[in-house]
């Protein structure tokens, strides 16, 4: 008697053994959104520092000497042009179409290398005529904001050829499809930083 009151005073433990559903690469998606918030930290401290050093001239050149609007404004083109050819791309991608989209991956791999052929362009105009990182905080300043941008331009082309790759040997598997979105996040990003850029570097520095 003791021994069935003991039984039926034991807890009942139900154990789900069921298998749940997780969004497959749901955890790639939330580890690059975590690196994108720690690339707007990065951006945000080197805008910050532009911020406090950008007047510091050192009796050197000031960015009205300096920068050509016309140049700037071209480049500021190829980038825009860079992030409608890529939207073209994942409108392919979504209409399962792979030639297309590595046809405007490649398009917007030839915007993406003609912005960044403009900056050396400019960066290496600037070290000729003696404007270098060292003659002056702005200058400093000014090399290592539009410079840590240009470095991030060349490892999104890096990835563009990668995904171009890897889309012609493989198609439009779901791990493509998740890369492709990851790097679409990644380059509108760079894109809204050049805005950024282009307003409070270039356009705020030559109307100072």
């Amino acid at each position: 008697m003791t021994n069935a009151m003991a039984t039926q005073a034991s807890p009942v433990r139900f154990y789900d053994t069921e298998e749940h559903d997780h969004p497959e690469g749901g955890s790639t998606m939330l580890g690059f959104w975590i690196y994108l918030m720690s690339d707007c930290l990065i951006f945000a401290i080197l805008f910050a520092c532009f911020a406090v050093l950008g007047g510091n001239y050192a009796a050197g050149p000031s960015p009205a000497d300096l920068f050509e609007l016309p140049l700037v404004a071209l480049n500021t083109a190829m980038l825009l042009f860079s992030s409608i050819t890529y939207g073209f791309a994942m409108l392919s991608m979504q209409a399962g179409r792979p030639g297309a989209t590595r046809a405007w991956l490649a398009v917007t791999a030839v915007f993406g290398l003609a912005f960044l052929s403009i900056e050396l362009y400019e960066f290496a105009h600037l070290i000729h005529i003696g404007a270098t990182p060292q003659r002056s905080a702005f200058l400093s300043a000014f090399f290592t904001l539009v410079g840590t941008h240009g470095l991030h331009v060349t490892f999104g082309l890096i990835w563009i050829v990668t995904l171009i790759v890897q889309v012609g040997r493989r198609g439009l598997i779901p791990a493509n499809q998740r890369r492709l979105m990851c790097l679409s996040l990644f380059w509108h990003f760079l894109d809204v930083i050049w805005i950024g850029v282009f307003t409070f570097v270039y356009l705020m520095g030559v109307l100072r």
